[in-house]
This record gives C-alpha cells, structure tokens and sequence, in this order.
C-alpha cells in the first residue's frame, strides 16, 4: 500500500475527500493529516475517520520537526488540501516531486501569497474572466509555480457570483484532485500525462 500525508489549514472538505476515496482503495491509503491551527476543522474529520493527526507550529514547520515526523511515516506523495504556509525548502528537496498542491484558478494567473480561497473567487468575478478552474501542480519554493500536472476548465456566464464561482470549483475539486492523486500514484516512475 502506498502512503498519502495530507497537509491542511481549514476546514478539510478536500482532505475528507480524499481519506474517503482511498478508504476504498488497494493502491494507497492516508497515514495522517498535518495542521498549522489545532482549531482546524480538517482535525476533527481525520480523526473520525481514523486517520492519525499532527499539529505544528509554523517555527516546527520550518526548523525540522515537520519533516522528522514525515521521515517516519515514508510517504510515497505528500498532498496540500487548502494549506496555506509556504512549504519549507528542507521538506522540498528530501521529497522532490512527491508535493503536489491543488489550486482553485488555472494557473499561472490567479497564483501567488494571498490568492487563495474566496480572494481568487472574487477577482475571477471582478475581472469579468470567461474561465477559470483548478489546477494541481508540484509544489517547489515558490507559491503556485512548480511544474502542472493537471488543470480543467469551466466556462463562466459573467452572472455568477463569487459564492457561485467557489461552489463550481468545490464540485471539481471533490471529483478530479483524488483521481489525479490516484493516478500519479499509479504511474509514480512515469510521470503523469492528463
């Protein structure tokens, strides 16, 4: 069985997917969920469905604790679900292009520190953008550039609200990112063409 850590900072919609998803799998399970608040939501859903959970400090996440604790448990992909810290560089290069990110616009625009979450929602709407979508990339030392491995469009109607907008990226959300993760850990030594 391949090993999935999940990094979260929220309320967990996305983590709760994918622990779901892979409940029923016999390629890889989730071995733990990470948090940086210890009122995050994402804690709660781990813990019921019996997945272990660990929560840090932004100064464990950068010093090295974080990554001993990876170090134990040997995750064959690492998978941020709405995590918002800059992933530290120790992390990055002794898992490289084991991190990947889902991101809510199709990158590269709408990328960067503080584009996130109801922020892009309601500059997609602002801009009048004809399209947006999600992306799911690795993840390197900077915010949303790492090379992308995934992306779908939808088509906006220019009516839509931000509240709308989020909801449409929710539902692509919840059916591609475990797919994705399901085949790049299929094809782990061949890279991944979507």
């Amino acid at each position: 069985m391949k090993k999935i850590v999940v990094f979260a900072s929220g309320s967990g919609t996305n983590a709760e997917n994918i622990i779901k998803y892979f409940a029923k799998s016999k390629l890889a399970t989730v071995q733990a969920v990470f948090a940086n608040s210890s009122i995050a939501k994402v804690l709660d859903k781990a813990k019921n469905h019996g997945v272990a959970t660990n929560i840090f400090t932004k100064e464990q996440f950068i010093e090295g604790e974080v990554l001993h604790k990876i170090n134990t448990i040997q995750p064959d992909l690492i998978v941020l679900a709405g995590f918002l810290l800059k992933f530290p560089e120790n992390i990055i290069t002794s898992y490289p292009d084991k991190i990947i990110n889902i991101h809510p616009a199709l990158l590269p625009k709408y990328g960067g520190k503080g584009m996130y979450g109801m922020n892009i929602h309601r500059a997609i709407v602002e801009n009048n953008e004809k399209e947006t979508g999600i992306t799911i990339h690795y993840v390197n030392e900077n915010y949303d550039e790492g090379n992308i491995l995934f992306q779908k469009k939808i088509i906006l109607s220019g009516h839509e609200t931000p509240e709308e907008v989020a909801q449409k990226i929710h539902e692509l959300e919840q059916k591609y990112f475990p797919e994705v993760i399901e085949r790049l850990l299929t094809h782990a030594n061949q890279g991944l063409k979507c």
